[in-house]
């Protein structure tokens, strides 16, 4: 009895819509060799099995959690056997630290913005405090 493969082999564009993103996407992932280029079918289509639609779900997710290229690939390479968990951990705490820092940055950034947006007068007065304040001298 022939065994059913779980996941047809699925072409680019039948690719983007499963996974929810654009061809250009798929082609960028393939040109900075994060995605490898898959085989291609008789008629030249490229066909992407089920462990590079996994393979690109994980890159899209590493993306949308702020992982660089370069972590990516680096998350990556380990997935692929070049290291293990406490590599992985490694790469996620300092990617961490950097989140934790544009948090910190953010904050401090509402905080400005609150401040100088409270001192507004909200009238036709030519004197505004938020014109000033994006005027002025940035302060540490």
């Amino acid at each position: 009895m022939q065994r059913r493969n779980p996941m047809p082999l699925l072409r680019r564009g039948e690719l983007a819509e499963r996974v929810g993103c654009n061809l250009e996407t798929i082609r960028y992932y393939e040109g900075i060799g994060l995605l490898p280029h898959p085989p291609r079918s008789l008629g030249r289509h490229r066909l992407y099995d089920a462990d590079l639609t996994k393979r690109l779900r994980f890159i899209l997710r590493g993306r949308e959690l702020g992982f660089s290229i370069e972590e990516i690939r680096a998350l990556l390479a380990i997935a692929d056997g070049a290291g293990g968990c406490a590599d992985v951990y490694a790469l996620t705490t300092q990617h961490l630290d950097v989140v934790r820092r544009k948090i910190a940055d953010l904050r401090k950034l509402q905080r400005i913005l609150s401040d100088t947006a409270a001192r507004c007068a909200r009238d036709a007065s030519p004197d505004c405090p938020i014109i000033e304040a994006l005027a002025a001298p940035q302060q540490g």
